[in-house]
């Protein structure tokens, strides 16, 4: 069942499960994780809603036709892994879903610039940051059974 307001109007018309795992064998925190799709490629991403922007490997950026000199240079990102260089770019990312529909949005990507002697986990997902990402849908997290919910954000009938 699909989440309403009191007025009957739906909070999310789409769902989609979610794993409750660490990112990777070296992490022991567990994240939500979900399919997406960036452009044409599907990947996994996790939520971070006190991060910033979409953040993707540089190779996934590659194979996405981005490079970091050619977006709009910000100030490094400073995140868990460390400090790092890079620029922003808008991209169409699409929240897959197993009940509804998929949902597109746009949202803005920071590419990683690494320096020579930075290198990027191979295994690492892609993060989905609050700002410039999932500050466009509404969503939602039910933990009882690992299911990710998620519309569009518009005027709702409360």
């Amino acid at each position: 069942m699909l989440l309403q307001f009191t007025g009957g109007t739906l909070f999310a018309t789409d769902a989609a499960p979610y794993a409750y795992l660490p990112v990777t064998a070296r992490e022991s925190a567990p994240r939500v994780i979900l399919s997406i799709r960036l452009g044409e490629i599907e990947t996994s991403a996790f939520v971070d809603t006190g991060g910033v922007y979409l953040l993707c490997a540089p190779q996934l950026a590659y194979r996405l036709g981005l490079n970091p000199q050619d977006g709009i240079p910000v100030p490094p990102l400073q995140w868990g892994r460390g400090r790092f260089d890079g620029a922003l770019h808008r991209v169409n990312l699409t929240f897959i879903a197993a009940d509804g529909d998929d949902l597109s949005i746009e949202s803005t990507m920071f590419v990683p610039l690494l320096k020579a002697e930075e290198q990027w986990p191979e295994d690492f997902p892609c993060i989905l940051g609050m700002q410039g990402c999932l500050e466009r849908l509404r969503f939602a997290v039910d933990p009882s059974d690992d299911t990710f919910y998620f519309g569009e954000l518009a005027q709702a009938d409360y």
